[in-house]
């Protein structure tokens, strides 16, 4: 809520219904938490690719004529949020392109740390790109291959790419689906009879009443087509670093990641804050939607009641667009209120996720104190995030992050006008998100830590 932290996108993908693109329509409307800037489908009856994207939310690029034209029984889908590329429709996904072997569209969620080694050499070799999306590079990549046909090429172009990636890659007949070696970014798969679904989150198999059926393993795929299911490995197994932060923030709370509960993972995120940060206070509020579940936790274990004290307008436009302070600050008044019965006279304990650059975390708190809340104990359940991520999210810079800025919680709590701030540990965020704290390389936590899985490729 802070923050210009946002995930990068979301992809989903049908093989063998009738309805594979009302199907994907349904899966990206449930994963549009995930991204917000463009939305897209990609069709085949087998023969044809019909396509459409667009700017906006699924239901502004989609209507009931244009999901009727696009025919088949294989789709895939994406929903944006630009971290790799501009904000443009020509970045839109799913990318689709023609090449010797015909049709090819590429769905991708993540970002590709070597993107702009394999740009260069790519276009010193000839290649036009289209886009500025990082994504566009495995396309030109399988067009290159020496592997003749597509069930050869795709996944030997998976062992030159490094970084995080979830995609969904079509051909006219055939549906490859592969996770980065670090398993950085979640993907799961479903079905419906004989059907296969994959989705970025379980949440989207369930809005399409699929049946969960496993995880894309780390340094897997998978190609579907008219045969069957062929698996195989382009990187042996080793370290796993799924983002941490899906678990905090990124990931709806419903969806179940690895085996485990998003919303059961938030509480005792929640429950693990109020033990280490314990306050006197009246009541509990969450900075809304997703600090919601913490903010539970905080209460079921500091037994301090939580109310709703902070209402959000889900109608509300973003607010980073205003061009002056002045009005940024009225745009986070339309996006949030102050709830004056449940804070007026009382200590608040406000909880939220994350702070990024500190100033919507000043504004939410000057907000409280406006509805006459006597005192405002900020908590704030995830680690300082002291690291910019080259995974697919989009965060400030190094410099810019606020717990970079300031020496201690205390000069923290004061720049925002808390009455006291407080983060959760490292440690209790890895007791949260893992079953075994001694396989803490399960999770990444670089935004916290600033060991990055992978190598980063900045000069």
């Amino acid at each position: 809520m802070d923050s210009e932290m946002q995930e990068k996108c979301g992809v989903f993908g049908v093989f063998n219904h009738p309805q594979a693109a009302d199907l994907t329509y349904y899966g990206l409307h449930a994963l549009q938490h995930r991204g917000q800037e463009s939305a897209g489908i990609v069709a085949s009856d087998g023969n044809t690719f019909r396509h459409h994207r667009g700017m906006g939310l699924v239901t502004q690029v989609f209507s009931r004529k244009i999901l009727d034209g696009l025919r088949g029984n294989m789709a895939i889908g994406h929903v944006r949020y630009s971290t790799s590329g501009e904000s443009l429709l020509q970045n839109a996904q799913p990318l689709v392109f023609k090449y010797s072997e015909g049709d090819l569209a590429v769905a991708h969620n993540g970002n590709l740390v070597n993107a702009r080694i394999e740009r260069d050499v790519l276009q010193q070799q000839g290649s036009i790109f289209q886009t500025t999306t990082d994504t566009e590079i495995i396309a030109h990549l399988i067009a290159r291959s020496s592997k003749k046909h597509f069930a050869e090429a795709a996944p030997d172009v998976l062992t030159r790419i490094d970084g995080s990636f979830a995609l969904v890659i079509m051909t006219a007949k055939q549906m490859l689906i592969a996770l980065d070696r670090h398993g950085l970014r979640p993907l799961s798969l479903g079905k419906i009879g004989e059907s296969i679904i994959a989705a970025s989150e379980t949440c989207a198999l369930n809005a399409v009443d699929a049946t969960f059926w496993r995880d894309v393993e780390p340094g897997e795929w998978l190609i579907v087509d008219e045969r069957g299911i062929q698996t195989g490995r382009f990187a042996a197994k080793g370290e796993v670093s799924l983002c941490s932060f899906e678990f905090v923030y990124f990931a709806r709370p419903d969806s179940v990641i690895q085996g485990r509960s998003v919303l059961a993972i938030r509480k005792e995120l929640g429950q693990i804050l109020a033990k280490e940060n314990p306050t006197q206070a009246d009541v509990v509020v969450a900075v809304p939607e997703s600090s919601v579940p913490a903010a539970i936790g905080f209460s079921q274990q500091s037994k301090i009641p939580y109310e709703m004290g902070i209402i959000k307008n889900p109608y509300a436009g973003r607010s980073f667009i205003e061009p002056t302070q002045e009005l940024r600050d009225l745009a986070v008044r339309l996006k949030l209120s102050a709830v004056q019965e449940v804070l007026e006279g009382k200590r608040v304990v406000l909880v939220d996720d994350s702070i990024v650059r500190g100033t919507t975390s000043k504004r939410i708190v000057q907000l409280i104190r406006q509805a006459g809340a006597k005192e405002v104990h900020v908590r704030i359940s995830s680690p300082m995030v002291r690291n910019p991520c080259f995974y697919g999210v989009d965060m400030p810079t190094k410099e810019e992050l606020f717990a970079n800025k300031h020496e201690h919680e205390r000069a923290m709590g004061q720049v925002i006008g808390a009455d006291s701030l407080a983060f959760l540990s490292t440690k209790g965020l890895l007791e949260a998100v893992d079953l075994d704290l001694a396989e803490t390389s399960s999770r990444c936590i670089a935004c916290f830590s600033g060991a990055y899985p992978t190598k980063l490729y900045l000069k």
